[in-house]
């Protein structure tokens, strides 16, 4: 029996693990507690059949599609689903001649959802503005990008964007367990069980990517019951897999930790703690601990990227570069000369002086934010393109910088009510030092011209 009559087995539609195992109902839905639970707005949206335009953000496989199909389940409207990858403008006005037939003929709205919704470019996503705008259409747009930036502001203001988050380990967990125990649509009839350290090592190749893991379990429990099928002596008890199994399937060797993932996080805060703390020494040997694991390099030199940023900062500029050129030269070396590459990274972040003065300027800076919302940007700092920008204020007693002695006005540049604020702090370490001694020597000179 070769691998395409084995899926089909006695689920004959052939459809893979992932697809047979979505979810129908938001009641089956595995984490994202924050749209399923009772009482959430998306529910009652669900239960009420009044739903509205949204844009479903999140990772790859945390539930996008899942959730729209939910809601073509459980309301009443007419459900088109149409990919930006695949589709252009002319796929668009189909979907529209054919809400308005369902509007006309039967009374029905239409719900249209957007796979990759950030693949459309300006003019195909204006096309859906004044029907969504009308009511004709409900749109539910899907996108792994920021829909701040993906997304026009014409059509975001349209829609309400709805976060979802990557799944927990455990949720990921059960997922994998619900699938080895369904008997109808999952992999309950086959008599194979996976051990813990086995299921967990799933979750973490998977990285929060549902369908990932689900692939991966139904690839190996095809793999295994293959080889036994090939043992002359094979027997008909039940099989259980196991981590080694897993890691000669895959080709891959995974880190061992328990089932919270306890080691993988313990290593990580070693190195991190190692870097902040200064030690050259603890730094290089966590990052070879978790290289000789199996870790994903991409991810330790993601960590090692942000690290610059949030404990070194301004303190040493050039430690985002190093860390940024090393993982880039991983990308171009591979593996293993690629591994020097973080190593050296890892020796200039531990050697490089600390600050997290940009991670206190960042939180300061978004608690303001969410307190007093979106302050207007003071007139005279504002752009005056048109005529009636210019009569309005627009522009007007702004102070160009390079007109004055040492490029250096004395205005305000925050909002009013912000004004004299200040969020960044620098410190008396590294290049920030004398970053400081600048920004000192500027806010004397600014209040010395402001009394002239």
């Amino acid at each position: 029996m070769d691998l395409f009559e084995h899926r089909a087995g006695k689920h004959r539609s052939g459809k893979p693990l992932a697809e047979r195992m979505r979810p129908r109902s938001l009641d089956d839905l595995i984490g994202q507690s924050h749209i399923a639970e009772r009482g959430t707005l998306i529910r009652n949206a669900i239960e009420k059949d009044a739903l509205f335009s949204m844009i479903l953000w999140g990772p790859p496989g945390c539930g996008k599609t899942t959730l729209a199909n939910i809601i073509a389940n459980e309301t009443r409207s007419y459900f088109v689903q149409i990919s930006a990858v695949l589709s252009g403008v002319k796929e668009i006005r189909a979907v529209i001649d054919d809400a308005k037939k369902q509007k006309n003929l039967f009374s029905k709205r239409t719900i249209l959802f957007v796979d990759e919704i950030h693949r459309f470019n300006k003019s195909q996503q204006d096309a859906f503005l004044h029907h969504v705008e009308s009511g004709l259409i409900t749109l539910i747009g899907a996108t792994t990008e920021n829909p701040s930036f993906e997304v026009i502001p014409a059509l975001m203001s349209r829609c309400r964007v709805i976060t979802l988050k990557a799944l927990s380990s455990e949720d990921m967990k059960m997922v994998l367990l619900r699938a080895l125990q369904d008997e109808e649509n999952g992999l309950g009839g086959e008599k194979i069980s996976f051990s813990d350290d086995a299921l967990m090592c799933l979750v973490k190749l998977a990285d929060g990517d549902v369908r990932a893991a689900l692939n991966s379990l139904e690839m190996v429990a095809f793999q295994v019951k293959a080889e036994r099928a090939a043992e002359a002596d094979s027997s008909s008890g039940d099989i259980v897999v196991d981590l080694p199994s897993i890691e000669t399937i895959l080709e891959k060797k995974v880190l061992l930790y328990d089932k919270a993932g306890e080691e993988h996080y313990n290593l990580i805060s070693a190195l991190h703690k190692s870097l902040r703390d200064s030690d050259p020494d603890g730094a290089a040997y966590w990052l070879l601990r978790m290289l000789s694991s199996g870790e994903d390099p991409f991810y330790i030199a993601r960590r090692m990227v942000r690290f610059a940023t949030e404990d070194v900062g301004v303190a040493d500029p050039n430690a985002l570069s190093v860390s940024l050129n090393a993982m880039e030269a991983y990308r171009f070396l591979g593996f293993p000369e690629g591994e020097l590459a973080l190593v050296e990274a890892a020796l200039y972040l531990a050697t490089a002086p600390k600050s997290n003065a940009v991670y206190a300027t960042y939180n300061r800076i978004k608690d303001v934010i969410r307190e007093t919302g979106s302050l207007p940007v003071p007139f005279h700092i504002r752009n005056a393109p048109t005529r009636l920008m210019k009569e309005m204020g627009y522009g007007e007693n702004y102070q160009y910088a390079h007109d004055f002695k040492d490029g250096v006005v004395a205005q305000e540049h925050l909002p009013d009510t912000l004004q004299g604020k200040r969020f960044y702090l620098p410190t008396d370490r590294g290049y920030e030092k004398l970053v400081k001694q600048r920004l000192e020597g500027w806010l004397q000179l600014k209040k010395k011209r402001k009394t002239e």
